[in-house]
């Protein structure tokens, strides 16, 4: 069974051209639900560098599935059998604001578009940058 990926290394994910956000914002909640945006958010900004793309994105799919630590392994290798879309196409690169910095390793951080360092990176020509996906056609 072929696997696929949605992890980049030495790369930074530039917001979509038509994000509204003028600034990092951290995604609000619905109701008691927390959102796909939020789970992703609290993940990555509570520890930066330290997971992949692959690791937040299954752990989100698993959270939201309430999987059960035995169903863990199988469903990940069903999961990634097929491709997913990638932080381009997150709600934190296309609504809420936020630039994504992958490391050499692939581990993964966020940088608000207005912050000094999203500049930096932005115009890191040793890097490959990439923008995310617009939510409009």
């Amino acid at each position: 069974m072929k696997i696929h990926s949605t992890d980049y290394t030495d790369t930074f994910i530039l917001i979509a051209d038509d994000c509204p956000a003028p600034a990092g914002e951290i995604p609000p909640r619905k109701g008691d639900a927390v959102t796909v945006a939020g789970l992703q958010f609290d993940m990555i900004s509570k520890n930066p560098y330290k997971f992949t793309s692959d690791e937040v994105l299954f752990h989100v799919f698993a959270v939201r599935n309430d999987l059960t630590k035995t169903e863990l392994k199988e469903a990940r290798l069903a999961f990634f059998s097929k491709g997913q879309p990638c932080f381009r196409a997150s709600p934190l690169t296309k609504r809420y604001g936020w630039g994504i910095h992958y490391d050499m390793k692939g581990k993964m951080a966020l940088y608000s578009c207005d912050s000094r360092e999203y500049r930096s990176f932005s115009l890191d020509k040793s890097m490959k940058i990439l923008k995310a996906m617009k939510s409009a056609k």
